[in-house]
């Protein structure tokens, strides 16, 4: 049943125009918000659907009284589905130089102390190690030349392989863990970002479902396995393209 809907999104998702910036706002007007919202709460409790909202369609909230890193966040997840919008219509490659902007604009203003008095920066790679999983990440000498070969990788495979390319983007990009921090957000907006600029509809792992989430990046670290990641995304797809995000409120089914 999974891959029977989910080949009826792509096929509907094929069928939009994505010719033009405001093309792009059609198509993901609901989902942006879904997105930079449950992408943000993965790793960020204190993201709520309102703050979420409010800054999105209105640019600002009221009555706030959390940590402003979370509106930092929020605000950097708007700026960068401006900055990523019309290199979706060009269907510009997923580049070192993309990857490295795109951390830049999710993260800025966000490291914390101790990592910014280390010398790490926004949209620069790590220079110092970091658990992540079961273990560390690339060393800091070895992340340019990973990501370079990574991105290398995910362009050269046919058109039937995307979904899987994405997969091994994503897991392989958490694994090498190129950023001192944000790796995950960043990781699943180039996700996203890849299987539009291919002609496949984007994804949201709903933060619900970040447990399933975390073992399949965890199932990856230990096996280099990617069949269950794959499986996910058909999954969170199909979800993503069919559910109702708030009551009363329906995302663009294609369902």
């Amino acid at each position: 049943m999974t891959n029977t809907a989910y080949e009826k999104i792509v096929n509907e998702w094929r069928s939009r125009p994505l010719n033009s910036p405001s093309d792009v706002d059609t198509v993901l007007d609901n989902f942006r918000v879904l997105f930079a919202y449950n992408s943000n709460k993965i790793e960020n409790p204190d993201t709520t659907w309102h703050d979420t909202r409010e800054i999105f369609l209105n640019g600002r909230v009221t009555g706030y009284t959390g940590e402003l890193r979370t509106l930092f966040e929020i605000q950097n997840q708007k700026n960068c589905y401006g900055f990523l919008r019309n290199k979706i219509v060009g269907r510009g490659a997923v580049t070192p130089d993309l990857i490295k902007e795109t951390h830049r604009i999710l993260m800025a203003g966000c490291y914390d102390e101790a990592r910014w008095d280390q010398g790490e920066r926004p949209g620069k790679y790590k220079i110092h190690d970091y658990v992540t999983g079961d273990g560390v990440g690339a060393a800091p000498e070895d992340v340019q030349v990973e990501i370079e070969s990574l991105c290398h990788e995910i362009e050269v495979v046919p058109n039937d392989r995307i979904l899987t390319a994405a997969a091994y983007f994503h897991l392989r990009f958490e694994s090498i863990h190129p950023f001192a921090d944000g790796n995950g957000r960043t990781g699943r907006t180039l996700m996203n970002y890849y299987l539009m600029t291919h002609g496949y509809p984007p994804t949201i792992i709903y933060e619900e479902d970040k447990v399933t989430y975390y073992m399949a990046l965890a199932v990856y670290d230990k096996t280099e396995e990617i069949s269950g990641f794959e499986d996910l995304l058909r999954e969170q797809t199909v979800k993503t393209w069919s559910r109702a995000p708030r009551p009363g409120k329906k995302l663009m089914t294609f369902l």
